[in-house]
């Protein structure tokens, strides 16, 4: 990889652009993005080595290019796509849209496509909040198609575990129903929440007098508002299969309340402190293995 172009500049793609300047410093990053000021604060801060005015300079510049765009944005940008020869890769949270399109310009994706997803992130999302250890430990799904380059595979896999990644492979629809279950659920929740306190009459008491388990819960709906609608939206179907069993099980825990059912309601809350705890210890396993 010669050159890697980044279609979006903001804190994911600004973060691969520091992580590879500081694995691979001998690869050149060209740039794209609606926002001038990302671009020249990348070019300042030595993110990236050019600036393309146009997605032809960028095909022209790059021999991988990455799209770090909120999923709504990919229906103008994917067709310009077609002419280029070299891999193309993206990073959303949400692939069967990618999949769907392609086949609806071409009738299957292209076998230079390899469609990825980090999960790594923060709440914030601006070129400035860009880490170049972002991904460093965490895992990253690929989901090529049948037909996909093993060079292309090769290449996408090389780039995340340059970057510190573990890179993992699973199916489009696996990866879409895993991630509406652990990341977009939990940020649909969040948003809720928030959004019913705030209407509860005086905001600033109910948020003056929050306790942690608020804050923590809640901090990841200080996320970007637009790339999330986007995510709900282009996700609906297995994000709305979670949603209803999650909206069941909150009638079933009123009802054991209601119903003062102590026996019952124990044994959900130490059921679901069992499996918290459980997820705490895998966590703790991951770090020791990694040192």
């Amino acid at each position: 990889m010669k050159c890697l172009g980044l279609i979006g500049l903001g804190m994911i793609g600004g973060s691969i652009a520091s992580g590879l300047k500081r694995a691979l410093p001998q690869t050149r990053i060209a740039a794209l993005d609606v926002s001038e000021d990302a671009l020249r604060y990348g070019l300042n801060e030595g993110l990236i080595d050019d600036i393309a005015p146009t997605i032809d300079n960028l095909m022209r510049m790059s021999d991988v290019i990455c799209l770090c765009v909120p999923i709504k944005q990919l229906p103008t940008l994917m067709p310009a796509l077609r002419a280029f020869s070299g891999v193309v890769t993206d990073v959303g949270s949400v692939k069967g849209p990618i999949v769907r399109l392609a086949e609806g310009l071409w009738g299957q994706l292209p076998t230079n496509w390899v469609p990825a997803h980090p999960i790594a992130g923060s709440e914030q999302h601006s070129v400035r909040a860009a880490r170049d250890d972002l991904f460093e430990s965490h895992k990253v799904i690929l989901t090529p198609g049948d037909d996909a380059l093993e060079s292309a595979v090769e290449l996408v896999s090389n780039l995340w575990q340059a970057l510190g990644a573990e890179v993992v492979v699973m199916s489009v629809a696996h990866h879409d129903d895993i991630l509406a279950q652990t990341s977009h659920l939990p940020h649909l929740l969040a948003y809720t929440l928030v959004d019913v306190l705030a209407g509860f009459g005086d905001e600033r008491e109910v948020f003056e007098y929050a306790a942690g388990g608020f804050r923590d819960f809640s901090r990841i709906a200080a996320s970007d508002p637009v790339m999330w609608h986007d995510i709900f939206l282009t996700n609906k179907g297995p994000l709305l299969d979670r949603l209803r069993t999650v909206i069941e099980a909150l009638e079933v825990t009123a009802t054991l309340i209601e119903e003062e059912a102590s026996d019952s309601l124990l044994e959900r809350l130490s059921r679901a402190k069992s499996a918290r705890d459980y997820f705490a210890d895998l966590q703790v396993q991951s770090i020791k293995k990694e040192s």
